[in-house]
């Protein structure tokens, strides 16, 4: 479950934003529009050892926290608006979240600015690269002729990724440059957004993640590792995050 200590202002450990969505939800009586995120992100975040803090969709609010916290996951969830990227909708494409499109955006584009380090996971992959003017396939299946990446509503699709060497990414998954991940998406990236580099791919050729060099850790990848059995990438984010909070104040 992750250190369960109560929170000090003297707490060493990193604060670790994780976005959420704005959602019709039931429980007990009740069934209205609730915040919420899966519940995988926030135990990946607190096994690493962060303190999870979920952000609601509130553009022009929510970009207020960014002084507060040490890095930033921008979760998985709805597809982006294609109009965004100068794109129509398409047959299959979900309706819009104008609200969690504005305040995602927002607050990557701030938590970069500030220098955080950033995990985008799937739809945050996306909007990472739609934000640096990058371009998303619509409907994969119009493209790569299957469903491999999302076979049935609500089931992870399994398939290995190969990986750079060199990058961020591999860093983070200590030197591997093959690794299997559990992935649920109908979308993906066509151009890739500026400064950003692909540094993964599944053997159809498809992007499976991105990262900015320049910065220290930028990373955004197509598959769910919330919900897989390698912490990797959020033990990086993490050590990240502390690495940034414990450096020397510039003289």
């Amino acid at each position: 479950m992750g250190d369960l200590r109560p929170v000090s202002d003297t707490d060493p450990r990193p604060v670790v934003g994780i976005s959420a969505y704005s959602t019709q939800a039931a429980w007990g009586v009740w069934d209205v529009e609730a915040v919420l995120v899966p519940r995988a992100y926030v135990d990946a975040v607190a096994r690493a050892g962060g303190l999870p803090v979920v952000l609601p969709p509130l553009p022009g609010v929510v970009e207020g926290m960014l002084p507060r916290l040490d890095a930033l996951v921008v979760a998985g969830g709805p597809d982006v608006e294609p109009r965004l990227y100068g794109a129509e909708p398409g047959p299959d494409t979900q309706p819009p979240k104008p609200e969690r499109d504005a305040a995602e955006t927002g607050l990557i584009l701030g938590a970069v600015d500030a220098g955080l380090p950033v995990l985008g996971i799937c739809r945050g992959m996306q909007l990472l690269n739609v934000a640096r003017g990058g371009t998303l396939h619509q409907h994969l299946p119009d493209v790569l002729h299957h469903d491999e990446h999302a076979p049935a509503p609500g089931v992870y699709g399994d398939h290995p990724v190969r990986v750079e060497p060199g990058t961020r990414l591999a860093a983070a998954l200590g030197g591997r440059t093959q690794t299997p991940v559990p992935a649920y998406h109908h979308q993906g990236v066509d151009r890739v957004g500026e400064r950003l580099v692909p540094t993964a791919w599944t053997a159809d050729g498809l992007v499976e993640a991105l990262e900015d060099p320049a910065l220290p850790f930028c990373v955004g990848v197509q598959w769910h590792p919330e919900v897989g059995t390698d912490p990797a990438l959020f033990d990086a984010l993490v050590a990240a995050a502390r690495a940034r909070r414990d450096a020397p104040v510039p003289a």
